[in-house]
């Protein structure tokens, strides 16, 4: 039979106070169920612990020698009781989220504000990367969940959709296109494009929907970041189609939005997990609040 924590707390009471019945009234213990308790993490172990006679009570070698590794594996115990406790009550904790782009800048600073308002002992890491990259993060255990366009039907990954987005044109604010109710493809193509470079699911989206319809993306220039689009477009270098989720976040930059159709693209957003995977108990309220959103 193995030592327990109960033996290893008996014998520690015991160690500490050299007094059975001092012993049995720290721990609320009868002195028998205490004796029983300290004979059989001697019987576990292998040899005695404590000398008892009428007058005292004193260590073996051996029991001075468990004596500071109980007082250490129990308060490592108590640590750890005490950590979990606190996460599974939300007091602290740690959750990764990775989100891409257009939804990390714009819907997930509020959604965050919320959370931590509430949960003010969970730490949160979120990672800003383009969406094939946020399912890789996810299949490889870099993440709990992620926030990203809905992918391919796949029995790994569990989607629930939050919201479906649709592009919009974005152009200078002193673009004749600027003050129009909405732009035709056709408008918009007929200028230079600034597009995000592959192999970002904007780009790869926009190329098979406008094929689709017979057209195609030629681009003029290129960027990784829609930071970076935004900005070029603010300052004349041309137009380009942005997330709908974007709207406020270019507006900022200085680019004019505008709704775009022949043909509208949309795409479903949403809050993806492993499938067959049960959330850490932050990372499960922070999707609560995420799916609470309104968008």
């Amino acid at each position: 039979m193995k030592m327990s924590v109960k033996q290893l707390r008996a014998f520690l009471a015991v160690a500490h106070t050299l007094n059975f019945a001092q012993a049995s009234a720290q721990l609320n213990l009868s002195q028998p169920a205490l004796s029983l308790a300290i004979r059989g993490l001697e019987e576990s172990l292998g040899g005695p612990l404590l000398l008892r006679t009428t007058r005292r009570v004193t260590l073996t070698p051996e029991g001075a020698t468990l004596f500071p590794i109980a007082r250490q594996l129990l308060a490592d115990w108590d640590n750890a009781e005490e950590t979990l406790r606190q996460r599974f009550t939300l007091q602290r904790g740690k959750v990764a989220i990775a989100a891409m782009p257009s939804f990390a800048a714009n819907q997930l600073p509020p959604l965050l504000k919320a959370f931590s308002d509430r949960y003010t002992g969970i730490n949160v890491t979120v990672h800003d990367v383009i969406n094939e990259q946020v399912f890789e993060m996810i299949r490889e255990g870099r993440v709990e969940m992620g926030i990203a366009f809905e992918p391919e039907p796949s029995d790994t990954l569990h989607f629930t959709p939050l919201c479906t987005d649709r592009f919009v044109a974005i152009v200078p604010k002193d673009s004749a296109l600027a003050s129009k109710s909405h732009v035709t493809w056709r408008e918009l193509l007929a200028m230079d494009f600034i597009a995000l470079q592959r192999p970002s699911a904007v780009r790869l989206l926009l190329e098979q929907e406008l094929l689709r319809s017979g057209k195609k993306l030629d681009v003029a220039f290129e960027s990784h970041q829609l930071v970076t689009v935004g900005r070029m477009v603010a300052s004349g270098l041309g137009v380009s189609a942005v997330p709908a989720l974007c709207v406020k976040q270019m507006g900022e930059l200085g680019a004019q939005c505008v709704p775009l159709t022949a043909p509208q693209i949309e795409k479903r957003v949403g809050l993806i997990r492993l499938a067959q995977h049960q959330l850490s108990t932050a990372a499960q309220a922070l999707a609560d609040t995420i799916e609470q959103g309104e968008y």
